[in-house]
């Protein structure tokens, strides 16, 4: 069986700066899998690179099976890649509802996409999107903009949007950034039930979350891996100490 996410010798330049430096990493189907190290570490431009956001500078990706080492985002999407931001990334200006409605019908492809009927007629279309806003536990009409949301609120929308294009295969960058402890504990919980089965890529600082969310935990430093094993194993590894105690911060 292919595995979810296969990395060879992938890296980053930019300029004279190896911000990825030749990782290898292959992540099995359902797994999940925490990037943990300091600032600098490389773990968001790694996210990039499975996404499609950055190309390559070496090396090759295998998602699902496939080669999409040049690949374009939406190539990758259509694979069943699901993608998160650390700042949130939803459209303000649009109800919860639309915003929703947009990852239900990417999912869809062509069909979903009628130029000669609008798609808020579309009942199917509309139940899809505002099953997941009730899967996310938002208790807001569905017709209030999302700018209106509160961070946590906002955070969760993101999540519904994400989950709406029906990933195989979720990206998450720092998802409980910023949140307070009682907004960091409903995303949390959220997670743990909706990504249940998905094989997960979660960028995170807080060891709370990964401890609560990942399988596996890979440090990065200088865009190297530097340990890869189970949340209990990694923290007590004298090289992730050593790393940690280095930058200010562990995003």
């Amino acid at each position: 069986m292919n595995p979810a996410i296969e990395l060879k010798g992938v890296s980053k330049r930019f300029g004279d700066f190896g911000a990825v430096n030749g990782v290898d990493l292959t992540v099995p189907k359902g797994q999940r899998c925490a990037l943990l190290g300091p600032n600098g570490a490389g773990k968001t431009t790694l996210l990039n690179m499975v996404s499609g956001r950055l190309s390559l500078s070496a090396g090759q990706i295998h998602l699902q099976g496939h080669d999409v080492s040049r690949a374009s985002p939406g190539e990758r999407a259509r694979l069943g890649v699901g993608r998160s931001f650390q700042k949130t990334n939803i459209f303000p200006q649009l109800s919860l509802l639309e915003n929703v409605r947009l990852g239900v019908q990417s999912r869809g492809g062509a069909r979903n996409w009628d130029p000669w009927r609008a798609a808020g007629a579309d009942a199917a279309l509309n139940e899809r999107a505002a099953g997941w806003l009730r899967r996310v536990s938002i208790r807001r009409s569905h017709d209030v903009r999302a700018d209106e949301l509160s961070y946590g609120e906002q955070r969760q929308l993101e999540l519904a949007i994400t989950l709406a294009t029906e990933p195989q295969i979720v990206l998450l960058d720092e998802p409980t950034a910023g949140m307070s402890h009682s907004e960091t504990a409903v995303i949390l919980e959220l997670m743990a039930e909706l990504l249940e089965g998905l094989t997960v890529v979660i960028v995170e600082h807080d060891l709370s979350v990964v401890d609560r969310i990942a399988h596996r935990v890979v440090v990065l430093e200088r865009g190297r891996v530097i340990c890869d094993g189970t949340p209990v194993e990694v923290k007590a590894d004298a090289r992730v100490q050593s790393a940690y105690l280095k930058g200010a911060h562990h995003a």
